[in-house]
């Protein structure tokens, strides 16, 4: 249990996560408060790197739920094994015959039939999903629904219920609770905008681009083989590109990967040859590279070279 926003800041910098202020009162008081978060923004700005990290911190196990067009609430919950449903069936194949002999009707064949269903419908034939492996684990865990923008409205409706009462029921075995209520973070880039009801059961958080300071604090600690001047000019332009009018900005992840590649390539600072050689490191659209390429000078006078 955390008792102050520092202790969390020190928790998730020791988990690898560099917060800010913002970001660790939020997580404070989501654990303090036993209430999902709510993290939105745009792509590559550490959104599910601090739900792992908070899962860290905090001694949890993560269980992550990625959200796609077309996922279903059964899909998030559970699913029976019809394969292994279907060998046992063909395995107790002379149990069945037993239980049916002296059955005169069709009837009474069914209703022994349907006398023995609970057993092909137990917990040995379940497959529990994300949500329903969070609700009844044993150890305290977070659950991070990723990318809920992308779900349809169905499961967002869904994960409503989850989230008032940590219960799921599965109509052949009842209702599960959660003895001790996972930790749940959201995540949104903003691809549909969220319902005002599922916001309301929510802590919100807004995450955007850090600051050239924080970034350039992030590449130290996670790339340490990248020299003093090689980071902080990397670090520079990379926000630089942001201010372009890109399909994609680039990420904090592709800021370390490019800051990676340039020192494994013996460059000590930026110039206009290695920026264009390893530019596709950093943008991942043609059409981004063909808009940045025009701009490299502009680039490279804002990270100061």
């Amino acid at each position: 249990m955390f008792h102050t926003p520092d202790e969390v800041a020190q928790a998730l910098t020791a988990a690898g996560y560099l917060p800010s202020r913002e970001i660790a009162g939020a997580v404070f008081l989501a654990e303090r408060l036993a209430k999902p978060i709510l993290v939105e923004g745009p792509a590559g700005v550490g959104k599910t790197e601090l739900a792992r990290a908070f899962a860290a911190a905090s001694g949890r196990r993560l269980i992550r739920l990625q959200c796609y067009e077309g996922l279903d609430a059964t899909q998030a919950i559970y699913e029976w094994e019809y394969a292994k449903q279907l060998l046992y069936t063909q395995l107790l194949r002379d149990q069945v015959g037993a239980a049916l002999q002296g059955a005169t009707t069709l009837a009474e064949a069914a209703d022994r039939i349907a006398a023995q269903g609970d057993v092909f419908f137990s917990r040995r034939f379940l497959l529990p999903r994300p949500i329903l492996e969070a609700v009844t684990s044993a150890d305290p865990a977070l659950l991070l629904v990723d990318e809920i923008d992308k779900a349809d409205p169905e499961l967002e409706a869904f994960l409503l219920e989850v989230l008032s009462d940590y219960a799921v029921t599965i109509p052949e075995l009842g209702t599960f609770r959660a003895a001790a209520p996972p930790r749940v973070v959201l995540t949104s880039n903003a691809a549909r905008e969220l319902s005002d009801a599922l916001r309301r059961r929510c802590l919100h958080l807004h995450l955007d681009f850090p600051t050239q300071a924080r970034e350039l604090a992030i590449v130290r600690a996670r790339a340490p083989e990248v020299g003093e001047a090689l980071a902080r000019q990397a670090v520079a332009a990379v926000a630089k590109l942001r201010q372009l009018d890109l399909k994609k900005a680039p990420s904090i992840a592709e800021t370390l990967d490019w800051a990676r590649a340039l020192a494994l390539l013996g460059a000590e600072t930026l110039d206009e040859r290695v920026v264009s050689e390893t530019l596709a490191l950093v943008l991942k659209h043609e059409a981004d590279l063909e808009k940045a390429r025009p701009r490299l000078a502009d680039v490279l006078a804002g990270a100061g070279v």
